[in-house]
């Protein structure tokens, strides 16, 4: 489908993963800049908090929801017209943002511009790893894959330190502008250096049914997780929609199966491999989702330190990410994405069990120690469990694996977030009434209760981080035929080690 005629040439080689990387690091950033300015922009459009999600909400429900649509249209017109396509969508969109809402509908228009940003980030998740599976060779393949999760994690990091500071020294609008000029500069870099398409020939009209049953299925099912808790889990709206995913997504599966050109080929699953791989990295996502989540409320609750302090504690995951990024690039020829996984799940556990150990006196070393050495694992186990669901699989199918595997960095967080609150709320309130403390309980005996509350969510983490282990044990590494060079190079550097 591609013409890998710029593969040998390294200066076309890098800017092609400068530009991957740019489009990481637009959508890690803006998944977490937004977040700090929501108490502003509920001022300013006078919304409630509970409204105010909804610049969060809606942006998650069409990225989730379109993701999968995207990485099969990629593999049939290229990466190429998506990539850039999903740029100018994301860079519009960002601009429509800051600019619509202080000259039409107010509110709805900041949310409707969100939805339509989406749709752009969708776009460059869906090719990011596909772009690299194809046209990146084995020798540079592991350096790559780490540099743009390198990028990723620091545009996670940044985040909430650059949006705090737009917001409070300009205004909340440049969180979304200062997407503009970067977008402009991956446009054009990308028209460059991305090598052109050539057409495919498709075995049945594109999956309009699978597209849609996709898009209603995982935007109902994100939207259960995220909003379960404030309409009430029992809730006639909750349940409705509920039922919605459930029925939508068995359906996709059923249809998918029986489809000539399916949206997701199910038949890609029967490898007990590729189905390890892939749960590795939803797992990994998963048990992540508590820490990053309900961390920053053991600090700001717990140890009362303030908002940019918790903060710029977080940061220290994301920064050991980086590290481990630039180590699992230096090692990946040499080790073997396998070898690296299993290194990598070690520091993982060490740093869960840790988080499991959280009271009132804890000190912020023991908090960075432990959020270092996770960041640590992440970094090393994301791009090699990443690059071995990408080889298992053809080419003429990396679009579609692509996508499927950006839903599953995404997806996970949400329903994670959702499973890890409800289990501090639970442990908190079994404590609390397993040595009978009430609201007249001195404030010290309550923090104890709470600090309980998050090492029993945090336990989760430690058995979802010891089946990661017991995975990357038993995964053996897949590689399609389209990869035989490639694999011919790992074998020639393991067995000359």
């Amino acid at each position: 489908m591609e013409n890998p005629d710029t593969r040998g040439n390294e200066k076309g080689l890098g800017l092609l993963v400068f530009s991957i990387s740019l489009a990481m690091f637009m959508t890690s950033l803006d998944g977490t800049i937004v977040n700090i300015a929501l108490p502003t922009i509920s001022e300013a459009f006078n919304v409630s908090t509970s409204t105010v999600s909804w610049v969060a909400t809606s942006y998650l429900l069409v990225m989730v929801g379109c993701v999968l649509v995207f990485g099969k249209i990629s593999d049939t017109i290229g990466y190429k017209k998506i990539f850039i396509s999903g740029f100018a969508i994301f860079t519009l969109g960002s601009f429509f943002c800051g600019f619509l809402p202080e000259v039409i509908a107010g509110f709805p228009s900041l949310v409707g511009s969100r939805m339509f940003q989406a749709v752009g980030a969708a776009m460059l998740m869906a090719v990011a790893a596909a772009m690299i599976s194809t046209y990146v060779p084995m020798q540079q393949k592991g350096k790559a894959m780490s540099i743009i999760m390198m990028l990723a994690a620091l545009g996670t990091a940044l985040g909430p330190t650059i949006g705090g500071i737009l917001t409070q020294y300009l205004s909340w609008h440049w969180i979304f502008f200062i997407n503009i000029p970067v977008g402009i500069v991956a446009i054009l870099l990308g028209a460059k250096v991305i090598p052109a398409s050539v057409p495919v020939q498709r075995t049945g009209s594109f999956d309009r049914a699978g597209a849609v049953l996709a898009f209603a299925g995982l935007a109902s099912l994100v939207f259960v997780v995220s909003e379960g808790s404030v309409f009430g889990w029992t809730s006639p709206v909750i349940l409705g929609i509920a039922a919605l995913a459930i029925i939508s997504l068995g359906w996709f599966a059923r249809h998918e199966l029986g489809s000539a050109d399916p949206l997701l080929d199910l038949r890609i699953f029967r490898s007990r491999n590729f189905i390890l791989a892939n749960l590795l990295l939803f797992l990994v996502f998963f048990s992540l989702s508590g820490i990053s989540y309900l961390l920053p409320f053991y600090l700001e609750y717990v140890h009362n330190y303030d908002t940019s302090t918790a903060g710029l504690i977080m940061t220290s995951l994301s920064f050991a990410m980086m590290v481990a990024g630039l180590i699992a690039g230096a090692t990946f020829n040499r080790v073997g994405p396998r070898r690296l996984c299993i290194m990598a799940a070690i520091p993982l556990v060490i740093g869960y069990v840790m988080m499991t150990q959280l009271h009132v006196y804890t000190s912020t070393g023991f908090v960075i120690l432990a959020l270092a050495l996770i960041g640590f694992g992440m970094g090393l186990m994301v791009s090699p469990s990443t690059t071995m669901i990408m080889m298992a699989v053809s080419k003429a199918k990396a679009g579609m694996i692509s996508s499927m595997t950006s839903l599953e960095r995404t997806a996970p967080q949400s329903l994670g977030i959702a499973t890890f609150n409800a289990i501090l709320i639970a442990g908190v309130i079994a404590v609390a009434k397993g040595y009978d403390v009430t609201t007249k309980s001195p404030v010290n005996i309550k923090m104890e209760v709470l600090s309980a509350g998050f090492d029993i969510a945090f336990i989760l983490s430690v058995v979802l981080g010891i089946v990661i282990l017991i995975i990357t044990l038993v995964v053996k590494e897949e590689i399609h035929p389209d990869y035989a060079e490639d694999a011919k190079i790992l074998l020639k550097n393991k067995d000359s080690q």
